[in-house]
């Protein structure tokens, strides 16, 4: 029987923040949240509350790395790198330091080891770099995962050679963009269609790769935790509302 996680079973460098499930529900899921690049995992604890899922523990995780020059916020990276077109940063630059935080210090070492959970039953939510870290973390993951909710991140270029090798994996994936602007682009789709037995897309009627801005927006993500999440109590319907 899993018990809720507590931070102190966590390694003490982590940054995390636990939203128990509502009502005193006992937890039979866990939910890992992982915000975007330079933001801090106080962008997703607003939103772990807010969806309420049933007898599901939600850790907004912060990533391992700050942002360099005073920037704020943190990133999921190897390394730091700019756009020489845009001055912006990269989103795609190596991903094995935070696969290691995620499959070993979290959910291999804490949440199956000492909570006892089982691998089906924990889920990734990702946005941006964020979708990008749940997607790696999952193909590095020997077992099969509850799922992986990607929001504008594909699969990372560093394992676009997993995705080649003919072996798919088991994990579900439903990977979320707009209709222009979008990370999510169809050679992306078509790398993680390889990697991936069950890859679900959908394509927001708007451009860029946003967090959902409405109901319609947030169905899709919420049907999938309806089909995923282990739960006798269903999805609340409120909990579809972010309004």
């Amino acid at each position: 029987m899993p018990r809720q996680p507590r931070s102190s079973d966590f390694p003490s460098y982590l940054q995390l923040s636990i939203i128990p499930p509502p009502a005193n529900q006992s937890p039979v899921n866990v939910l890992i949240l992982l915000h975007g690049l330079g933001d801090t995992k106080e962008a997703f604890a607003r939103l772990a509350q807010q969806l309420a899922l049933p007898e599901t523990t939600c850790i907004c995780l912060q990533a391992p790395s700050p942002l360099p020059f005073d920037l704020g916020g943190f990133h999921w990276g190897d390394d730091i790198t700019f756009t020489q077109s845009t001055g912006t940063m990269d989103y795609d630059t190596g991903f094995e330091k935070s696969t290691r935080v995620l499959n070993q210090d979290i959910i291999g070492n804490v949440l199956i080891q000492k909570c006892e959970y089982e691998p089906r039953n924990i889920l990734l939510f990702g946005f941006g770099q964020g979708g990008m870290a749940a997607i790696a973390a999952a193909i590095a993951f020997k077992s099969e995962l509850g799922g992986i909710v990607s929001i504008g991140g594909p699969l990372p270029s560093s394992f676009l050679d997993r995705a080649d090798d003919g072996r798919k994996n088991q994990t579900p994936v439903i990977v979320l963009g707009g209709s222009s602007h979008s990370l999510v682009t169809q050679s992306a789709l078509t790398s993680l269609k390889k990697a991936f037995q069950l890859v679900e897309y959908v394509k927001w009627p708007r451009p860029g790769d946003g967090m959902p801005r409405n109901r319609d927006e947030m169905l899709p993500i919420m049907k999938f935790f309806a089909r995923r999440l282990q739960s006798r109590s269903g999805i609340p319907q409120d909990a579809i509302d972010l309004g």
